[in-house]
């Protein structure tokens, strides 16, 4: 970047609440990170609940909660509309007030994004998170999800750069028509590495013996995650193992009782433990405790953010077959299964029998991260994406 007598503002629209313990808001912290690393003065603009998270050289800001809503589901809603209407009432006053050289928006706030960027001169910068066909079930809101991926290509059409997660979205927003698409691979939740006391902690407060096999899921409990697919497969595992013992990590409260109250049907709930969410900077910890861990991802062609944590966490990996997890896993990094109960359980029985093939891949897994999944090759390439547009803008600061 060149210098400037101005200091360079960027005003960056996320549609989730920030911060939660979940992809997007996670992706979204180290966007901010590195935009106040490369010297912009950054305006995070976000629903009004979540967790605070400061981040140096960026001004959080939330309209007011009109609605009263604490939390917004994943995916459309007609809750997250109303959210995002405040959104763009709130970054319209922005602009007037301050004069940003970008507007980067989030998953639908692209297109708030690109509106208020038309409005005030700022380039514009839509970056995708997902596939939203990967939310489909069914009647009205399928119907939805379409106008949704309607107004995502007329948003990648008309910024002047978009970024994709991994490659499938980077091919949509092409596709698409988008001027100029950055793949910009997500990096592990958590900068922090983990400590063995720790670990040893999280397996004793979850009720593990040292000779047990520890077998961690972390995540959402949305449908297209194959969490229910994951619940099916666990007795058949644990009539195999007498020594396994599964630790779920996530889930909304009510999820959690419900699939407690399932494993207590079953007979397994005293080798089931479903903790609840463990913040990002404690997973490290949580994920070290274990010997495998878990993506039964059904849906989707962005790679799951799990799948970095695990593979820094360097333990071996159960996932089921499908394009998501195929992104960035291979049978040297993974024991893949077809998606059904019957297959996944038996994946997980062959690592759970095989610990010297559960060294191999954890290696290998540690390494690829260490290469190519960090935050300086992160920050490297939305340098790029934003010298990109800068060299066309140097009269806003760039």
């Amino acid at each position: 970047m060149t210098d400037s007598s101005m200091k360079k503002r960027v005003l960056l629209i996320a549609p989730q609440p920030f911060f939660q313990w979940r992809g997007s808001p996670i992706r979204v912290a180290f966007d901010v990170l590195a935009l106040t690393r490369m010297g912009f003065d950054v305006d995070l603009l976000t629903p009004p609940m979540g967790l605070p998270k400061p981040i140096r050289g960026a001004r959080h800001i939330r309209p007011p909660n009109l609605f009263l809503r604490r939390d917004l589901s994943i995916g459309p809603s007609l809750w997250k509309a109303a959210y995002d209407g405040l959104l763009l009432l709130w970054a319209v006053g922005l602009a007037l007030r301050r004069r940003y050289a970008v507007v980067h928006g989030v998953e639908e706030a692209g297109l708030i994004a690109w509106m208020v960027g038309r409005l005030s001169g700022a380039r514009v910068v839509f970056e995708k998170h997902s596939d939203p066909m990967s939310h489909r079930a069914g009647g009205f809101k399928n119907l939805v999800l379409h106008a949704y991926a309607a107004v995502e290509r007329f948003t990648a059409r008309h910024a002047d750069a978009a970024i994709g997660t991994g490659p499938g979205l980077v091919e949509q927003l092409r596709r698409a028509g988008a001027v100029v698409a950055h793949l910009i691979p997500d990096i592990p939740s958590s900068l922090a590495e983990a400590d063995a006391g720790r670990a040893a902690a999280f397996r004793a407060a979850w009720g593990c013996r040292p000779s047990d096999v520890v077998i961690v899921y972390v995540g959402s409990f949305a449908a297209y995650q194959g969490v229910e697919l994951l619940f099916e497969a666990i007795p058949r595992v644990l009539n195999e193992c007498s020594n396994a013992r599964f630790v779920v990590i996530g889930g909304a409260p009510d999820e959690i009782s419900s699939y407690r109250e399932w494993a207590e049907r079953r007979g397994v709930g005293a080798r089931v433990v479903l903790p609840g969410k463990i913040a990002p900077d404690e997973l490290p910890h949580a994920l070290a405790a274990a010997d495998i861990l878990l993506s039964p991802r059904l849906a989707g062609i962005n790679t799951p953010l799990k799948l970095l944590d695990y593979l820094k966490a360097g333990r071996a990996i159960a996932a089921t077959d499908t394009p998501a997890n195929r992104l960035i896993l291979d049978g040297e990094l993974a024991a893949f299964a077809a998606p059904d109960p019957a297959a996944y359980a038996e994946a997980i029985v062959a690592l759970a029998r095989d610990p010297a093939r559960r060294r191999a891949m954890a290696a290998r897994g540690r390494t690829l991260i260490e290469e190519t999944h960090n935050l300086e090759e992160f920050s490297r390439r939305l340098e790029r994406c934003y010298r990109g547009i800068g060299a066309r803008c140097d009269e806003r600061g760039f």
